[in-house]
């Protein structure tokens, strides 16, 4: 009888195949995620195509097909790092808030962020070599400050707009005044890791929303 259920049962299904794409999109969040522990631990110097294939588990050769120069290996950490953040503060249903209360949050996720991401600290880290060294490679930062900046003018306008933030504010001179604070502050932990960011996030909040505030 056991033997005739046994016949008869349906096979265990075999399991899915991964797409190519899904096979691609793990292989670089693996090559990402070793750019970011390896410039982290080590300095930027150490992030070579070969040691990055090396800790992900990946051949030099898929690094340089990946990547293809060390702009492209920039972008993809720059692009790993935005994703990172905006799921955070999308988390936080920003969408639902004034735009004095958005700008805030917005401050506050990146504060909060900056103290322990590795992956922040890999992107100044690796904006400090690009800056030091007066590389082309500059021009990858500056693109994604503006993104910052065109999000932040944005927030302010909104807030103009919703009457939560006073009208004769400029926009874009207030975007720059806080991406300026936050660049700031992320360059002062790589010199001093050791610094306490809470009391200057508490601080940088409560001074924005005083300052920008209808």
């Amino acid at each position: 009888m056991a033997d005739d259920v046994l016949k008869h049962s349906p096979a265990t299904p075999p399991k899915a195949r991964r797409t190519q794409a899904a096979r691609r999109a793990e292989s670089g969040r693996g090559l990402v995620q070793a750019v970011v522990s390896i410039v982290s631990e080590q300095g930027v110097g150490a992030a070579t195509f070969e040691a990055i294939g090396a800790r992900a588990g990946y051949s030099r050769s898929l690094v340089t097909q990946r990547f293809g120069s060390k702009r492209g290996l920039i972008d993809a950490v720059i692009e790993h790092a935005h994703t990172a953040f905006e799921a955070v503060r999308l988390d936080r249903r920003p969408d639902e808030l004034t735009g004095l209360e958005a700008l805030l949050l917005m401050m506050d996720v990146y504060l909060t962020a900056l103290a322990t991401s590795e992956e922040l600290r890999t992107y100044f880290m690796l904006l400090s070599s690009a800056v030091a060294e007066v590389s082309e490679l500059r021009a990858a930062f500056a693109a994604q400050h503006e993104r910052v900046r065109e999000r932040l003018a944005a927030l302010v306008a909104q807030g103009q707009a919703d009457g939560s933030i006073r009208p004769g504010l400029d926009a874009d001179a207030a975007a720059l005044m806080i991406g300026s604070l936050e660049l700031g502050l992320s360059v002062q932990l790589l010199v001093d890791p050791k610094m306490d960011l809470d009391p200057i996030r508490r601080t940088a909040l409560d001074t924005v929303r005083a300052s920008f505030g209808a």
